[in-house]
């Protein structure tokens, strides 16, 4: 079974910068799709990063240019650097994993199989 951690969480100003990690037991990272979504009090989910068995990213519009994923499989870990943070991207963030090499739709909830417990993040 794959079981997915999320580290990294934290209380930072608006501007500030903050790297979340997803560590895996198994080697899933290998020929899987990883994404990162978040959940806000009283929104859905939503897909903000993810990345698929090439290592190619897609992000949702409202973090490009802001937010970076990338994966070391050596470490069975993505990591998800977000930057210039604003108020609105308070949030529970979660990781999730697919086994499978692509995701015809990455940034949708229900891409995935595996979750994390997510790892909050608040910005003021």
């Amino acid at each position: 079974d794959v079981q997915l951690v999320e580290s990294g969480g934290g209380s930072v100003q608006a501007g500030g910068s903050l790297r979340l990690s997803c560590g895996a037991s198994g080697s899933i990272y290998g020929d899987a799709c990883v994404g990162w979504l978040r959940q806000a009090p009283g929104k859905e989910r939503e897909g903000v990063a993810a990345i698929d068995s090439d290592g190619i990213a897609s992000y949702a519009d409202s973090v490009k240019g802001r937010f970076a994923i990338w994966q070391d499989n050596a470490k069975a870990t993505v990591y998800l650097e977000i930057n210039y943070l604003r108020p609105e991207d308070t949030a529970m963030y979660y990781c999730a994993a697919a086994n499978v090499p692509y995701i015809l739709a990455p940034l949708s909830p229900s891409a995935y199989y595996y979750w994390g417990q997510g790892t909050q993040v608040t910005v003021s």
